[in-house]
């Protein structure tokens, strides 16, 4: 199968490849070297109408296709991003800006153990029974709900594309799906080889597009009966007032600004090589990046120098060469959102310890929207630097001398998606997990990730929880029978 990208990305809709129904169109840009290199459609409600119509029309025999069946067409789609993965990777790289060993080592391969998980998962998934002693017998029903939504961000682009979409179709239901407008690349792949793979045409209907004319539309149309979302905090609140009126089924995976607790016990050279990922990792463009670094007050200054020797090791360049180490944000609009935080970050009184400039690669990236591993001290926990979420390669450093003065400033804030704690006293460690406000948090390590835990954060991160028996349980309506004896 050829995986070559035309110029112009065409949705798919009912098995086809289609242009938009309006013939709109949005440049896409590459943002390591600002060049436009090509087109996706600017999608609109017509296009979704088209789109719910055709996965209306596949959903009765797709719902009730055994198990069997489903598993053995997503495990397909599985074999098949795993057979095309350099062609993913590097177009992957080149629509979001991270390094191609990342876009190889993390977003590929997930993608791929996403299809594989939930395609074997719907094979174990099961209801319940209660038993009424002699009098009845309860039993539940999992029932797929019919036609969904999933809109994904594009920090994480095939990566969390499939995570939503893989589940909701082992459950048995249609999607109609958006990826960002800023990295539509391999979700158009994605469709490829879904048909290349035997999937029904009209059971996964892929639309490009914005936001407002879009994704606006997917979340209104009264025929999907749940939206699974993450992106920011503002635009889910948007989707909430949307879709909350008319009871659709929500989740919700929003902002983050994560605490990473420092005990002066810690594993040294485990938590500085792991504190350099979880705060640089993918320019800093992921939700459950540890933004703000809680440093307990006896090892701050240790911790200081040897984090800005590492922070200075770190590559910016071409997201082509593999000895980058940090690649370029992923458009010029968020670009200038993180140089405006770091500015404001100054305006607060901030101290700018390293970076906070933008870098100016010579050659093919001159053009490109790169900026410095930042490192910001002298904030304290209720300025906007330390309560807004940047997204970017920029952390916070603040010190604390008490576990009980740790957890109010890891709790400070509007968010609780994630939080990491580093010591080698393991009661306290348990004890700091369970007071912080946080839907997921990692002791001695970050982004281990068992795809059958919950996922999924509190406050202002979020509504509902995704993976595993979650992610099944969100895409299927529970109905209880009961059967008098």
């Amino acid at each position: 199968m050829d995986l070559s990208l035309p110029y112009r990305l065409q949705n798919l809709i009912g098995g086809s490849f289609l242009p938009p129904a309006e013939d709109r169109w949005i440049d896409i840009l590459n943002p390591a070297t600002g060049i436009v290199t090509g087109a996706l459609p600017d999608s609109t409600a017509a296009d979704v109408a088209a789109a719910v119509s055709a996965a209306q029309a596949a959903f009765p025999s797709w719902s009730v296709l055994p198990a069997e069946e489903r598993f053995r067409i997503l495990n397909r789609i599985a074999a098949l991003i795993e057979e095309h993965q350099e062609e993913l990777a590097i177009a992957e790289t080149n629509d979001n800006g991270k390094p191609l060993w990342l876009s190889r080592r993390v977003d590929i391969p997930r993608a791929s153990a996403n299809f594989r998980f939930f395609a074997t998962g719907i094979m174990h998934f099961a209801g319940e029974s209660h038993s009424m002693e002699d009098k009845a017998i309860n039993y539940t029903l999992r029932q797929p709900l019919g036609v969904v939504g999933c809109i994904s961000p594009w920090n994480l682009p095939l990566y969390l594309f499939t995570w939503k979409i893989a589940p909701a179709l082992a459950a048995g239901n249609c999607v109609v799906a958006k990826p960002s407008e800023v990295t539509p690349a391999t979700a158009y792949l994605l469709g490829r080889i879904c048909v290349e793979a035997g999937l029904p045409a009209g059971v996964l209907n892929i639309l490009h597009g914005t936001g407002p004319s879009c994704g606006e539309a997917i979340v209104a149309h009264p025929a999907i009966k749940a939206i699974s979302f993450t992106g920011s905090t503002r635009a889910g609140a948007r989707i909430a007032s949307i879709a909350a009126p008319v009871f659709k089924k929500l989740s919700l995976e929003l902002g983050g600004k994560n605490p990473n607790i420092i005990f002066a016990d810690c594993d040294w050279e485990k938590m500085m090589t792991t504190t350099i990922q979880s705060s640089f990792a993918n320019q800093g463009q992921i939700c459950l990046c540890g933004s703000r670094i809680l440093v307990e007050e006896s090892i701050y200054a240790r911790f200081k120098t040897d984090f800005l020797q590492r922070v200075a090791d770190l590559t910016v360049g071409d997201p082509m060469d593999a000895g980058t180490k940090q690649g370029a944000l992923v458009s010029r609009v968020h670009f200038d959102k993180v140089m405006a935080g770091i500015e404001r970050a100054r305006q607060e009184g901030g101290n700018v310890l390293c970076g906070g400039k933008p870098v100016h690669p010579e050659g093919r990236c001159a053009g490109g929207y790169f900026i410095e591993p930042t490192v910001i001290e002298g904030l304290g926990p209720h300025c906007d630097t330390n309560t807004e979420e940047i997204f970017g390669p920029v952390v916070t450093l603040q010190p604390f001398r008490t576990t009980e003065e740790a957890l109010q400033l890891a709790n400070a804030g509007q968010y609780g998606l994630s939080a990491t704690i580093w010591t080698q006293d393991i009661s306290r460690a348990n004890q700091v997990g369970a007071k912080l406000e946080a839907g997921i948090v990692w002791i001695n390590c970050w982004l281990l990730r068992d795809l059958r835990t919950p996922f999924g954060g509190t406050r202002n991160s979020g509504v509902g929880r995704e993976g595993g028996w979650e992610a099944l349980r969100f895409f299927t309506e529970a109905k209880n029978i009961c059967v008098e004896l």
